[in-house]
């Protein structure tokens, strides 16, 4: 028997089934927190989505249980329910066995966005007990699971029917997932992607705790897609959309320009969204920007041989690529399937692409011609950036850049920039405490005075001229808007450190607005970053204690016996120095919210709406989702 501190024949454990999942359950579904909890919605979801696109079913279902519990149907084939050759009934060797499933062969699938086969026997590993109802070949067939996918009641005909379809129950493990429960908001917003994505098919959410239900369907799909992305935007043409299939490859865009400076591009492949791009977004790219230039060659809109970037042609567009790959096309980059790596995607999607717009572009004159002046007013504006940027730095023969920092900005003298973080600080005062208490090596300030330009409609000459975004730009020194590279940047993380009340939450939206318009590969790594400052603090005889919420005030205050005092505090002002570093900035025990883009879509209407010109429908958004009240938190 190995002991403690012996390595051995004896340490070595073979985990048998499904117990490799629950041992390590991160490897399968990312994380155990609450969002690798609503990864195993998707997971059964996926499943009935991969049977409507290869064309069974049109309707799913997701119904939330009062005791934590999950619903999820279909109306596809229905899981087969014949044995299998391992002598096992299918259903259970779909549902306990990793790897197994219909999508490793053409003939079951022609398409697929889940998991291989992992996906259906992860979800049972992770729950409590999951309960699978089939109706196929004239039945009603149930299987029921217990404690990570024990079979609790083998496969049973429980009736009979004329529907297809699958229904799976299942409650998620309270000792993986420990205090979460489900956001019928977050489900919501995924469900109503996957029905922009699959025209004429319905997806219901419905909350039995709090008696809530949402139904998605789109009869135009993508089309209604792109015009939810600008419902706040002034657009400069309807919805231009195209289908066709290049290779096998099925290839579908919607497109559409509006007056804003900003660019929105979601791809998709077999419905499953690729948050990193690949080789269908270069196609698209490289065969809009060829068709652009060679109407405006052919029309005399421009002469010589540079013509329109890039960067100056997707200015204001709002896209989606979807694209339907074959099982023995389908290749991913990484070890997730956020990139797709496909080659034949890029030729096929680039040739649709091409081939369309051109058609459309000689269609459309006055069209084509709006389009075309805004991207060369783009391109004038981008050049005047650049001349910008450049006369700074070499401004009066010395590094303006150092010159303009100098004042303000105090670096850290580590060289491994990875591991150097940037505080941007509310205020001249906060900054002023934060500096001689910071880690010197790793930790650098720059104080910001009052609110930033609201960037929602800046253009980069605007932010060139505006000395507090300038400021940020030259500290984290990577760049700007297209030219940006996080990959130059002089900080691993940076961190937006403002006041806990109503002006320092309205100077992170400018900020995080900011970052997102000009920056975002900064969110999309991960390196954007809030300090959460305490609330309040509590004296004892013991000493002095912190407390970040009202909530977890409250729950102090159940335990302590005895006289205390609790301060409250109003800003980072008020704490010293020492106090600050301790609370706020000492990765020990400091609390920092990481800024992400789960939803690029949303996330895309929802600066729009709170930061845009549109006084109304941010309006209403503040109306249906904020609660107004007149209590005193802090009189205590």
């Amino acid at each position: 028997m190995a002991t403690k501190n012996t390595y051995d024949e004896n340490s070595i454990k073979i985990l048998e089934g499904l117990e490799a999942v629950r041992k390590r359950p991160g490897m399968y579904i990312g994380s155990t927190d609450k969002r690798g909890m609503h990864h195993l919605i998707w997971e059964i979801v996926d499943n009935g989505i991969d049977e409507i696109i290869n064309g069974y079913g049109n309707y799913i279902k997701i119904l939330l249980h009062k005791d934590g519990s999950v619903t999820i149907c279909d109306n596809g084939r229905g899981v087969p329910i014949g044995m299998h050759e391992s002598g096992k009934s299918t259903p259970e060797v779909v549902y306990t066995v990793l790897h197994a499933g219909g999508k490793f062969e053409s003939d079951g699938y022609k398409v697929s966005g889940g998991l291989h086969g992992v996906g259906a026997s992860v979800v049972n590993a992770l729950s409590t007990r999951m309960d699978v109802t089939i109706y196929k070949e004239g039945k009603i067939s149930q299987i029921k699971f217990f404690d990570g996918g024990k079979v609790k009641q083998p496969l049973t005909v429980i009736g009979e029917s004329k529907k297809t379809g699958t229904i799976v129950n299942f409650l998620p493990n309270k000792d993986i997932f420990k205090n979460c429960n489900f956001s019928f908001t977050t489900i919501c917003e995924r469900m109503q992607e996957s029905a922009f994505l699959l025209s004429n098919v319905t997806i219901e959410v419905i909350d039995e705790e709090d008696n809530l239900n949402s139904k998605y369907h789109y009869e135009n799909g993508i089309v209604s897609f792109v015009e939810y992305i600008n419902e706040n935007k002034n657009a400069l043409h309807k919805v231009i959309h195209f289908d066709n299939t290049k290779n096998n490859i099925e290839v579908d865009i919607a497109m559409q320009y509006t007056d804003s400076y900003n660019e929105q591009l979601l791809s998709f492949v077999n419905n499953v969204k690729t948050s990193d791009g690949g080789s269908h977004e270069v196609g698209f790219k490289t065969g809009l920007t060829k068709a652009f230039n060679d109407y405006a060659r052919n029309n005399n809109l421009i002469k010589g041989k540079e013509g329109l970037t890039g960067d100056d042609v997707r200015e204001g567009l709002s896209a989606i690529i979807s694209v339907k790959i074959p099982e023995n096309l389908l290749q991913f980059e990484g070890q997730t399937k956020g990139k797709l790596g496909t080659p034949e995607a890029r030729s096929a999607v680039e040739s649709v692409t091409y081939e369309n717009l051109k058609f459309f572009l000689e269609e459309n004159k006055e069209i084509a011609l709006s389009i075309i002046e805004k991207a060369q007013k783009s391109k004038m504006a981008r050049e005047a950036a650049r001349k910008a940027r450049e006369q700074v730095r070499k401004g009066n023969g010395k590094n303006n850049k150092e010159r303009v920092l100098s004042e303000k900005f105090t670096k850290a003298t580590g060289k491994n920039y990875q591991l150097n973080e940037l505080f941007l600080v509310e205020g001249d005062s906060a900054g002023g405490s934060a500096k001689p208490c910071r880690n010197r090596e790793t930790q650098a300030i720059l104080p910001l005075r009052g609110k930033v330009l609201n960037c929602e409609k800046a253009s980069e000459r605007e932010i060139e001229a505006n000395a507090e975004l300038r400021q940020i730009e030259y500290a984290i020194g990577a760049g700007l808007g297209a030219n940006f590279d996080y990959t130059e940047s002089n900080f691993g993380k940076v961190i937006i450190m403002t006041d806990a009340d109503v002006d320092g939450s309205h100077i992170q939206v400018l900020l995080i607005t900011f970052f997102y318009r000009f920056m975002r590969p900064l969110i999309e790594q991960g390196m954007l970053y809030i300090a959460t400052p305490p609330l309040y603090s509590i004296e004892t005889k013991n000493g002095k204690e912190y407390i970040a919420t009202d909530e977890e005030l409250e729950e102090r205050k159940k335990t302590l016996k005895g006289s205390y005092k609790v301060q409250r505090f109003k800003g980072l002002g008020e704490m010293d120095g020492e106090e600050l570093y301790q609370t706020t900035m000492d990765p020990a025990h400091r609390r920092l919210i990481r800024v992400n883009l789960s939803d690029a879509a949303l996330a895309e209407k929802r600066i729009h709406v709170l930061m845009g010109d549109e006084v109304a429908p941010r309006k209403e958004w503040i109306n249906e989702n904020v609660d107004f009240t007149l209590e005193d938190d802090f009189r205590k």
